[in-house]
């Protein structure tokens, strides 16, 4: 029966109990959201190994809570990006087909699915959303077709924004800001007229953009959008109307483009200049709070959406693997751990998370319990006492009980982490790569690549694997102990077959369930999800002996 189930699934693909109610009121939350930002990018992870100051991510740890054992779900934006909306894995979603391309693409998210923003509108939150969205939005076109650089008629509201998905009001970048369309969308509005075509240093993307859009203006012009925002709610939030922002910030993604206010001045170059400006946007929000005199009774969080870019660094051309030049200078981004954005292993999915909540997180906390960035709409929940229905935040479990006891039991027992090619799972000390190799094409500079990897595997096992049994051999497995090998140098998969099965089949358990949390089964959205990477097309079966 097991094993019917193994081979079917890789073929089909302020509330409650914490206590929180003593406090006056519900607190303002504001979550910031940095792209691309590695775990060793920020001074109070890195340590030695960092070269960049971050005095404002450190503040926030200083001053409230750093967890030192926090992942987002997957090691690319958009992925990621979803599980921290819905509360749910991404790979539980059905892509749009036909998709636009670049900051062109459709919505990844169902319109009439709980988010964020209608959770924290149901709680009575002022909801605001500014800065990289990521998400996909609906353009209205020329032609009726799928909306894209020709076709986009960008004198017209759009259908699907951020209001939408329960944000009263928004200020987005549609994608990365190395993605055209390259302009700002208020709310359903186009901002500017967009009639140039532009592109940056990264990738030289040229495609539709604002007249006046410049990439080194981008993290000013969205801090001062916040500042706006935090001024036009915080007489409110102080007579109990309290107010959610999500803020999304573009930096240190490429193109590395610090505004000449920051170029210059880091001791470790351009790079660490952008990580330096995305860590002042940071102090604005902290700066704001103070102003206003709202500080105490608001929660902010601070993370990543994953891992640092491999192709990013000092060379404003995204070049492939120059991301451990800066390690030659004595820089690590992905600090003790070893992978990089796009990879299944640490350094991708490992993030900083600072949080601080004066009148109820203990200052200068430390917690090294399992938690995920999906786990927001989980906490917010518990936080504003608001029910999720059965189909809303599937994979969502609240850590609000440690923001009151860092020591306490964790409240996530297991998490599936995902690449761009394969799948893995946490729990406990053990992390469990369902994958050789890094878990991605390794176009950007990851080692080792999936195919050269699973060549490796495959001559190793002596033959092409086929059936679930074989794909589920130690061959073409990965099984760390973080604990005693954090920086995933030494595969015990071979050593600990007991350990393997029991992860294995938690995590068939959560993807047929259609959910982590209690609660009724509910059905995947997406027609089929393999549990394990397809074997790359180059792979050859081994030759004979």
């Amino acid at each position: 029966m097991v094993r019917k189930t193994w081979i079917g699934f890789w073929l089909m693909g302020l509330c409650s109990v914490s206590g929180v109610r003593a406090a006056e009121s519900l607190p303002n939350v504001i979550y910031v959201m940095a792209d691309d930002l590695g775990i060793g990018d920020v001074e109070c992870y890195g340590g030695q190994r960092c070269q960049i100051a971050t005095p404002n991510f450190d503040r926030l740890a200083r001053e409230g809570m750093k967890f030192t054992d926090a992942h987002v779900t997957a090691s690319v934006c958009i992925p990621s990006r979803i599980a921290i909306m819905t509360g749910r894995y991404a790979w539980r979603f059905r892509p749009p087909k036909p998709d636009g391309r670049w900051a062109f693409l459709l919505p990844r998210i169902d319109t009439g699915r709980e988010t964020l923003g209608t959770l924290m509108q149901r709680a009575g939150y002022a909801t605001g959303y500014i800065g990289k969205w990521h998400l996909g939005t609906l353009m209205q076109t020329t032609d009726g077709k799928v909306q894209g650089s020709e076709n986009t008629d960008f004198t017209k509201p759009l259908q699907v924004a951020p209001p939408q998905y329960g944000f009263d009001t928004s200020f987005i970048l549609p994608g990365s800001l190395d993605m055209y369309p390259y302009v700002f969308i208020r709310n359903q509005e186009f901002v500017g007229d967009v009639t140039a075509q532009k592109g940056w240093s990264a990738f030289n993307r040229i495609g539709p953009a604002a007249e006046d859009f410049e990439d080194v203006r981008v993290l000013d012009t969205l801090s001062t959008e916040m500042e706006t925002f935090i001024s036009q709610h915080a007489q409110d939030s102080k007579q109990g109307k309290p107010f959610f922002l999500y803020f999304g910030l573009t930096a240190p993604h490429t193109p590395i483009s610090p505004s000449e206010a920051f170029e210059g001045k880091s001791d470790l170059g351009l790079y660490g200049d952008f990580v330096g400006e995305a860590d002042h946007c940071l102090g604005r929000v902290l700066a704001a709070l103070d102003r206003h005199g709202i500080a105490q009774n608001t929660l902010v969080i601070a993370t990543s959406d994953h891992g640092a870019c491999p192709c990013a660094g000092n060379i404003r051309k995204a070049t492939r693997g120059q991301i451990r030049l800066l390690e030659d200078q004595g820089h690590y981004s992905a600090g003790i751990h070893q992978g990089y954005k796009f990879s299944i292993y640490e350094g991708g999915l490992r993030v900083p998370f600072v949080v601080r909540w004066p009148q109820q997180v203990q200052a200068g906390a430390v917690c090294d319990r399992l938690v995920s960035t999906m786990d927001l709409m989980g906490t917010l929940a518990e936080l504003c006492a608001v029910s999720l229905e059965n189909d809303a935040g599937e994979d969502s479990i609240s850590f609000l009980p440690l923001l009151h006891d860092a020591s306490g039991p964790g409240t996530r027992e297991s998490l599936l982490l995902n690449s761009t090619h394969s799948l893995a799972i946490r729990r406990g000390k053990w992390k469990l790569c369902m994958c050789p190799g890094s878990g991605c094409s390794g176009t950007h500079g990851n080692q080792p690549p999936a195919a050269e990897a699973w060549q490796a595997a495959t001559d190793r096992y002596g033959k092409l694997p086929k059936s679930a049994d074989d794909f589920v051999s130690p061959e073409f497995l990965q099984l760390f102990d973080l604990e005693a090998d954090p920086g995933e140098t030494r595969n015990v998969a071979a050593e600990h077959p007991v350990v393997l099965q029991e992860l294995m089949m938690i995590a068939v358990k959560v993807a047929i369930r259609g959910r982590s949390t209690p609660g009724e089964q509910v059905a995947n959205e997406a027609e089929r999800f393999d549990l394990f990477t397809p074997l790359p097309k180059s792979v050859r079966a081994p030759a004979p002996k």
